[in-house]
């Protein structure tokens, strides 16, 4: 790029169509934004008697006359703004997002559905190391509704070399969209309640459960209080997880979760099923703990998440609900922003930001 200077009230060259304004002018009482193109009609306008350019300098006492205006003339292989930030934004956006913009050289990601957001982080920040690039998101795995911001995508300068943008489209394509929503999936849920949880609790927890489940756009298919018996809960897991009666996700409530000879997990295990994670790195909800019985996803409920607080199982299930595996990686990632106090709830599902949460 090179830059050149206008004089208003002068004949400009016909070749300075497509020159930038390299800040804010007033011309003949219209506001011209910096990041303009300057058009064929643009240029007429400033080489009559009436343009008048006035700069507005915020901060500097006002705007100030000024007797000629700077401008930057594109050469070849340099990049527009906006022209970048809409290149760069189709490289970042992956499925489930829209675009909106640019405006001032931004592109802003929009969510096209509810869901969970997904963001590489290591990719998101070897982006940003890339003078003049600039791309910000939310939090990876926070539950997001239609419409919200997802991530920003903004280049800096009026123009950019075509070469460094390349380099930014690059990464934010390799192994995968660098940004995504993943969005809700309808799924049947089976829920598995051991009797020893007292009679006045259960109206408290089904209400929590379905609050849940339906906030997340899937259905409660049935709620099955078992005895505290291996048989028993043998029997009502082999229900769920084979047969007509199969579901997507059984949700579990009163196991001893640091025992490994409750009858639960000896059923668990019965019924040809296994315990993936014990626990998981958030708190509150910690001791929450993951298994499956072959396409079947078990989980766990802690105590506190089992009625009304919200804990990491509002993180995690969103997470399932929206096809993550239920592996290692999927509650690893819970660790990052794990710390789940009352001013995390923004990561939270809708339903969940308004429940009881720890100070802290």
């Amino acid at each position: 790029m090179r830059l050149a200077r206008i004089v208003p009230g002068r004949r400009s060259p016909a070749g300075l169509v497509g020159a930038v304004l390299t800040r804010d002018v007033s011309i003949a009482g219209h506001h011209w934004a910096k990041g303009r193109r300057l058009s064929a009609d643009d240029l007429e306008a400033l080489g009559s008697p009436e343009a008048v350019a006035t700069s507005a300098r915020s901060g500097l006492g006002g705007p100030a006359r000024t007797a000629s205006i700077s401008v930057i003339l594109l050469e070849p292989g340099d990049v527009h703004e906006d022209d970048a930030a809409l290149r760069l934004a189709h490289a970042v956006a992956g499925p489930g997002l829209v675009l909106r913009g640019p405006a001032q050289s931004r592109v802003d990601l929009l969510a096209e559905t509810d869901g969970v957001a997904h963001v590489r982080i290591g990719a998101l920040e070897r982006l940003n190391r890339i003078d003049p690039l600039e791309v910000f998101t939310v939090f990876d795995g926070q539950v997001v509704s239609a419409g919200d911001l997802v991530a920003s995508v903004k280049v800096a300068p009026h123009v950019v070399a075509g070469s460094v943008l390349e380099r930014g489209e690059r990464v934010a394509v390799r192994r995968g969209p660098l940004v995504r929503v993943a969005p809700f999936l309808r799924r049947r849920i089976g829920v598995v309640v051991k009797e020893s949880l007292p009679q006045q609790a259960r109206e408290r927890f089904e209400q929590s459960v379905r609050q849940k489940v339906e906030g997340l756009g899937s259905e409660v298919a049935s709620v099955r209080y078992v005895e505290d018996d291996e048989v028993a809960l043998e029997l009502a897991l082999a229900v769920y997880a084979r047969g007509p009666g199969r579901v997507d996700v059984v949700l579990t409530a009163g196991a001893g979760s640091t025992d490994p000879a409750d009858p639960l997990f000896v059923a668990l295990a019965r019924v040809g099923g296994r315990i993936v994670r014990r626990g998981v790195p958030a708190h509150p909800g910690s001791m929450l703990w993951l298994g499956r019985i072959g396409r079947t996803i078990i989980l766990g409920l802690p105590t506190c998440g089992a009625y009304s607080k919200a804990t990491a199982a509002d993180l995690l299930l969103p997470r399932l609900l929206s096809g993550e595996p239920p592996g290692p990686g999927t509650v690893a990632r819970l660790g990052h922003g794990g710390i789940l106090s009352r001013s995390m709830r923004f990561r939270f599902p809708p339903y969940a930001r308004e429940l009881e949460a720890p100070e802290g």
